[in-house]
């Protein structure tokens, strides 16, 4: 079935998805990489020509914009991420629209031997007849958060341009680095000025999230004794040696991305660099429980430690850094942006799904930092990978949902 956003929303989301805004992790500055104001500078120029108000760039690589409002209520914001993900190639992006899908097998015409299957995929299988998006085989999509980026465009130029429709102010973010947990600067909250929020950076149609995993990143350093090898007995400390003493120590059969679901935590071993004189470890750990997440790092502090004491010699250090909390904490004292989300879902005949995500987005950040911001679906699927998809259908279900949430918090 064709939607009114249908088409807009797909070639925003081809043209977005074209420009490479890759962040990365071992890179300073907001945003971490430059070429994200190639997004970032073309949204700035898009939303000064639907009209939008009070356009801004600021000093820390977040664009934010007004959409005035036609009716009292509270001040709402709508907000995605520009930046994609760094775990895969996302330089030269092609994306491909196949129309109305006919439900076979999705080749990929740089890559033959990849397939997207709707038998290995059962939400793909329920988008027969829809228009599906993918990369051409070499390079993720970038639906993350390209998808949410054209929704939120969609439904801003579509305020602007009716006047007629009641809401209050809404205002709207495109943020850099959410991707390495850098989205939400300390300046956004008072920057961003509304009542409470939404980003748009879920996967299924219903999708309304408000729990959160909680997340800390840890870097283990391992500094050796050096030598020259020819000389090197009883004298030598290999470093890579007790880093993978660390690693294998940890859970393997539990504990792990792999062998974890539902509301089970993990720690997650992402980097191992260096040599035989210093080595670095770098992880991540992720529970829905703040108390979880405590025991996983102390049992990483007690894995070094231990290692630590098999090699005197050697010098292991621990770090733990926090990067966001489990938003439930503070949306259960206020549910108000949830149930009217919940609300505009049933409005338009869409059963609101709410399960906690294993992963966290702006919104973790923005709420802990006072700005309650439960997550929107936006349709993206299999993200961070070449397999990425999305439908525009999906898309525009997004964009109906955010219109009608709009409208709900209008005061008549």
């Amino acid at each position: 079935m064709t939607n009114a956003f249908d088409q807009e929303l797909q070639d925003r989301l081809v043209r977005y998805a074209a420009i490479d805004s890759q962040s990365d992790e071992n890179a300073s500055g907001s945003p971490s990489t430059e070429i994200q104001f190639d997004m970032l500078n073309l949204l700035v120029e898009e939303l000064q020509s639907i009209g939008a108000q009070d356009v801004k760039l600021t000093d820390y690589g977040t664009v934010l914009a007004t959409v005035p409002g036609t009716a009292e209520g509270p001040t709402i914001g709508f907000l995605a991420h520009v930046d994609t993900a760094p775990q895969f190639n996302a330089a030269g992006v092609k994306p491909r629209v196949i129309k109305g899908w006919n439900g076979d097998d999705i080749s990929y015409p740089d890559d033959p031997d990849l397939i997207l299957s709707p038998a290995k995929s059962p939400y793909l299988a329920t988008k027969v007849g829809d228009d599906i998006i993918t990369a051409s085989g070499l390079t993720l999509l970038g639906a993350d958060d390209k998808a949410g980026v054209a929704v939120v465009m969609t439904l801003a130029r579509h305020l602007i341009a009716n006047p007629d429709i009641k809401r209050p102010t809404i205002r709207v973010a495109f943020t850099p680095d959410e991707e390495i947990g850098r989205g939400v600067d300390a300046k956004l909250p008072a920057d961003l000025a509304v009542d409470f929020a939404y980003t748009l950076d879920g996967s299924d149609v219903g999708e309304i999230i408000y729990e959160s995993f909680s997340a800390d990143r840890a870097v283990v350093t391992v500094k050796g004794v050096s030598i020259h090898p020819g000389w090197a007995k009883e004298k030598m400390v290999n470093a890579a040696h007790l880093a993978a003493k660390i690693v294998q120590t940890l859970p393997q059969a539990t504990m792990t991305p792999e062998t974890t679901d539902a509301r089970e935590g993990f720690l997650h071993v992402t980097d191992m660099n260096g040599g035989s004189s210093e080595m670095e470890i770098k992880l991540i750990l992720r529970d829905f429980e703040l108390d979880g997440l405590a025991a996983k790092g102390d049992l990483l502090r007690k894995t070094c430690e231990a290692v630590q004491a098999s090699e005197p010699r050697a010098e292991i250090t621990c770090e733990i850094y926090p990067q966001y909390r489990n938003m439930r904490y503070w949306l259960e004292n206020d549910m108000t942006p949830v149930n009217l989300a919940l609300e505009a879902c049933k409005a338009n005949g869409i059963a609101p799904i709410s399960v906690p995500i294993r992963g966290g987005t702006d919104g973790s950040r923005l709420t802990e930092l006072g700005v309650p911001t439960p997550n929107i679906f936006c349709g993206m699927q299999n993200v961070h990978g070449p397999l990425e998809w999305v439908s525009v259908q999906d898309m525009a279900k997004s964009t109906q949902v955010c219109l009608t949430l709009a409208q709900l918090a209008a005061k008549t």
